[in-house]
């Protein structure tokens, strides 16, 4: 296919420029004027950028379920990293599957009747190749690593339990993975000490691959947990992509400044540092995440037995509402900003939208009281916005030259974030076409050739001859996101169309059904590839 009088945003940042692009078995293998062929795509008017890459994607099980996955190619994601947040299916035996299906359901969904076929990470990337629309790339992650390690202990691991992970990440590693997540808010990789983490970076840099934590907290204890990311990475040799890289709640309004400061101060000295953000206020997880550590600890069954039990129930009334719950980032909670995106139990279906404020004023209840009473009646699967974010922090973030695009969207729930369906056109559309924050070239490099960079992928990320022909074009006049808090799933305006392997996912914004997707896998130090056929 020729694709005829683009606008060519390279991925670099450079200015546009026109020209005649042709695509022949899956890669970009001419850009000149005046090209000929027998298929031609007329994109007078359109801007061709590379497919976008979301750095931190939630799709582990949708894109098996839904492989044609509108949400993500609809915006013109060609490729997404998955295993994020230290939460994933693999690796995992039974047990361990068993526990993360009910511990992050709220996250991914439980499909019934699916088929769990694999348990290692190499396993699960063999899934991925059976046909997706898009890409995508596996972070091992650290917290189901412990957990089939050592269970949900709230302990340091002793050293056969250390060298234990430290074979589970380097067989990740060694099947494909791109490096490790960490979710260190969350059960039980919360547990884990500095030392813990920097011995496994220790294997994941050994493998070329790099390290993408969710901190010990985006609140109270913000910038203290960002600078001990920093100096693992400093200490362990191994590259840092901070995973959702925000300032959130009151304590840290204005504050992105001083978050930039520290990262520019450990890249001049050398270290080794991306971040991926967001373009909206509200967070997203499950309401669960908001215990304290403790009160989850030994998994979800003992969770839900503490909540039974009155002395616990009031132990963890007294982290929530006076203490500040570590699961809650230190800060106490403020239930009017804890809004509920979906629930297991259908039962619940009328708690979707509201508050949790909301609901207690209603059942003449206090907030805490109706956070124990969904957590049981959804048992620990209920999902939830957090309006917590700051505008001026989101601006100051996304211009910063180590910046990447990730939507962290959870896709299941009634009323999921819009982040899931709207991340790229948001930016593309609010915050370079209407608000002028970055120029287009430059929030494209962000979105795709900077994201590249760091996943070390071979010969994509940009628009070049010999590139792989992951696609998009879009239109700058019209781009926007669509989705909002109350219609999430609704899909962006100006994509008309992706391109995957060269392969046409999205024509005049229409699914065409081809599945030209599979996992790209991390092979020693190299660069990531597809397996061989």
């Amino acid at each position: 296919m020729i694709i005829k009088d683009a606008s060519v945003a390279d991925g670099t940042g450079s200015p546009r420029y026109t020209a005649d692009v042709r695509v022949e078995d899956g890669l970009i293998t001419e850009i000149g004027d005046n090209l000929a062929g027998a298929a031609v795509l007329d994109a007078a008017g359109l801007v061709l950028a590379p497919g976008f890459i979301d750095m931190h994607s939630h799709s582990d099980l949708l894109l098996l379920t839904e492989p044609d996955h509108l949400a993500k190619v609809g915006q013109g994601v060609t490729l997404e990293v998955l295993g994020q947040d230290g939460l994933s299916y693999a690796p995992v035996d039974d047990t361990t599957l068993e526990q993360l299906r009910r511990q992050i359901a709220g996250w991914n969904g439980d499909p019934d009747g699916f088929d769990w076929d694999w348990r290692s990470v190499g396993e699960y990337l063999d899934r991925l190749d059976r046909g997706i629309a898009v890409n995508a790339c596996y972070l091992v992650p650290h917290g189901t690593v412990r957990m089939l390690a050592m269970g949900w202990d709230d302990r340091p691991a002793s050293p056969a339990e250390l060298d234990r992970q430290k074979l589970l990440v380097a067989a990740a590693m060694a099947e494909g993975a791109v490096g490790m997540s960490a979710g260190l808010t969350y059960t039980p990789g919360m547990y884990a000490p500095t030392s813990e983490l920097t011995e496994l970076c220790r294997v994941v840099a050994a493998h070329g691959g790099y390290f993408s934590p969710h901190h010990r907290s985006y609140g109270a204890g913000a910038l203290a947990a960002y600078a001990e990311m920093v100096e693992l990475s400093r200490e362990s040799g191994c590259p840092l992509h901070l995973a959702h890289a925000t300032m959130n709640f009151g304590v840290n309004e204005g504050r992105a400044g001083e978050l930039l400061d520290l990262l520019d101060a450990a890249a001049a000295g050398g270290c080794d540092i991306t971040l991926d953000t967001y373009p909206y206020l509200a967070g997203a997880t499950t309401l669960a995440a908001l215990l304290p550590s403790w009160a989850s600890a030994g998994g979800p069954a003992r969770t839900l037995e503490r909540l039974a039990d009155p002395a616990a129930r009031e132990r963890i009334r007294l982290d929530v509402e006076e203490r500040g719950s570590d699961g809650c980032h230190g800060v106490t909670a403020d239930w009017g900003t804890v809004q509920i995106s979906g629930t297991a139990n259908p039962d619940l279906a009328s708690c979707v939208g509201a508050t949790v404020a909301d609901i207690a004023a209603t059942r003449g209840r206090s907030g805490t009281e109706v956070f124990f009473e969904l957590l049981v009646a959804d048992r620990l699967a209920t999902g939830i916005l957090q309006h917590v974010g700051h505008e001026e922090n989101v601006r100051a973030i996304m211009r910063h030259p180590a910046h990447t695009g990730g939507s962290d969207g959870l896709l299941v729930g009634a009323r999921p974030h819009p982040r899931a369906w709207g991340t790229f056109p948001r930016y593309l559309g609010h915050y370079v076409r209407e608000l002028g924050v970055l120029t287009l070239e430059e929030c494209v490099a962000h979105l795709t050739g900077r994201a590249a960079a760091r996943l070390k992928l071979d010969r994509r990320g940009l628009v070049r001859p010999g590139y792989h022909a992951d696609l998009v074009l879009l239109d700058p006049q019209t781009v926007r996101d669509t989705a909002t808090y109350e219609e999430p799933r609704r899909q962006a305006e100006g994509v008309p169309h992706v391109f995957v392997e060269g392969v046409q996912v999205l024509r005049d914004g229409r699914l065409t059904g081809a599945l030209p997707g599979g996992a790209l896998r991390r092979t020693g130090r190299g660069a990531a590839r597809r397996r061989a056929a």
